[in-house]
C-alpha cells in the first residue's frame, strides 16, 4: 500500500500516526468558539481538524411521526426529533469562510465529514485536502461516486456497516477514481463500552481491503486510542470539547483540549516504545548490563587451590566471568593468589 497525502503529511507505513480533531457540535452553535477550538487543537498537536458539513434538512424531515422520534433512553432524547438535534448540533455553512480562514492561517488542515451531494458541493468551495464519509453514509453510492470524483483521499468509518457494506463502499469508491481509500474501525455507540471496540479488527481492514486503517474513538479517555496506535492503527480519530463543564451536544463522550493533547503526548510516546524486532542490548540497556551476575572470588584463594562452592560465587555485578562456566571452572586450580572480592576470569584459573 502507498502512502496517502492529507496536505503537507503523509499517512502510511512508517509514518507518525495522523490523529484528526473532531469538532462535531461542540461549539454550541458559537462560532467563536468552533475558532477557539481550531486554535486549541492545533496548539495541542492534532494534525487536522474535522467538521461536520450538514443542515438539517439535509439530513433528515422536520417530522413529529414516530420514525424521527428520539427514544427517551437515547443521550440525545431531550432533543425529542432528529431535526432538532441536527439544528442544534449542525455547523453553520456560512461559518466556512471563518473556519477555513483560520485553520490556513495555522497550518492545519480542515477537512468534514459529507451527509449528501450538496455538502459535497458546499466543501469544494474551499481548500479541502480530503473528505470523510460517516458510518450511517457507507451505504450511499451517490455519496460515495461524489467524493470519490474530487480526486481526494476518502476516509471512511465502519461503524454501522458490515463487512459487506465495507466492500461495496471501497470497490465504489475505486471504481469511480478514488484510490487513496483509508478506513476507520468504529463503533458507534456513545460512549463505546471498550469491550465493544474490538481493535483486533484494524489489522484485517488493512489486509482484507488493501487500504491503511485506523480508529474512529468514541470511548472514554484516551487508553483506547493509545492501544489502537500500538496494534497499527494509522490514523486517530476523537472529539474534542473546549472545558470539562461545558455541556454540549457530544460533550459527555469527548476529550477535553488537555485531554487530548495528553493523549497525542503518548501516542507520540507508544509510537517510539513500538520500535522494530530487535534483540540486541540497546544503548540504555548496556549502562545496565552490569546488573547481570558474575563469578566473584567469595573467600581466600591461594595460588594453586582448587576452585570450589566455597570460595567463588555467583553474584552482583557483572564484571567477572559469565555464571554459565561455574561448573567448568569448579575443580580447576587458582594460577595466583586470589582473595574476596576479585573477579574470575580466565587469566586467573589453571
Amino acid at each position: 500500500m502507498k502512502n496517502i497525502n492529507i496536505g503537507p503529511l503523509s499517512i502510511g507505513k512508517d509514518q507518525p500516526t495522523y490523529v484528526i480533531a473532531e469538532l462535531s457540535g461542540n461549539h454550541g452553535g458559537e462560532i467563536s468558539k468552533a475558532i477557539e477550538m481550531i486554535h486549541a487543537a492545533h496548539k495541542a498537536g492534532a494534525d487536522a481538524i474535522k467538521i461536520q458539513v450538514y443542515r438539517p434538512d439535509t439530513i433528515t424531515l422536520n417530522s413529529d411521526k414516530a420514525d424521527f422520534a428520539i427514544a427517551k433512553d437515547n443521550a440525545w432524547a431531550d432533543y425529542k426529533n432528529l431535526y432538532n438535534l441536527y439544528e442544534y448540533a449542525h455547523t453553520p455553512w456560512q461559518w466556512l469562510p471563518e473556519l477555513f480562514k483560520h485553520a490556513e492561517e495555522l497550518g492545519i488542515e480542515l477537512f468534514g465529514s459529507v451527509f449528501d451531494e450538496s455538502s459535497v458541493d458546499e466543501l469544494e468551495l474551499y481548500p479541502v485536502k480530503a473528505y470523510k464519509i460517516a458510518s450511517p453514509e457507507i451505504v450511499d453510492l451517490a455519496l460515495l461516486e461524489k467524493v470519490a470524483k474530487t480526486g481526494k483521499p476518502v476516509i471512511v468509518s465502519t461503524g454501522l456497516a458490515n463487512i459487506g457494506d465495507v466492500f461495496t463502499a471501497v470497490s465504489h469508491l475505486k471504481a469511480h477514481g478514488c484510490d487513496e481509500v483509508i478506513l476507520l474501525k468504529c463503533t458507534t455507540a456513545y460512549p463505546t463500552p471498550p469491550e465493544e471496540v474490538n481493535l483486533k479488527t484494524i489489522a484485517n481492514l488493512e489486509e482484507t481491503f488493501s487500504c491503511h486503517a485506523g480508529l474512529s474513538d468514541h470511548t472514554m479517555g484516551i487508553g483506547v486510542s493509545i492501544a489502537a496506535v500500538a496494534l497499527g492503527a494509522k490514523v486517530i480519530e476523537k472529539h474534542i470539547k473546549l472545558a470539562d463543564e461545558a455541556e454540549t451536544v457530544d460533550s459527555f463522550f469527548s476529550l477535553t483540549i488537555e485531554e487530548f493533547q495528553q493523549m497525542i503526548v503518548e501516542i507520540r510516546r507508544a509510537e517510539k516504545a513500538i520500535g522494530k524486532v530487535d534483540y540486541d542490548l540497546t544503548p540504555a540497556a548496556k549502562l545496565n548490563k552490569n546488573g547481570r551476575r558474575s563469578l566473584y572470588v567469595s573467600a581466600t584463594i591461594k595460588k594453586g587451590e582448587k576452585f570450589t562452592n566455597e570460595n567463588i560465587k555467583s553474584v552482583r555485578p557483572g564484571f567477572g566471568l559469565s555464571t554459565k562456566y561455574k561448573e567448568i571452572v569448579l575443580g580447576r586450580e587458582a594460577s595466583k593468589d586470589l582473595e574476596l572480592g576479585d573477579r574470575l576470569s580466565w587469566e586467573v584459573i589453571k
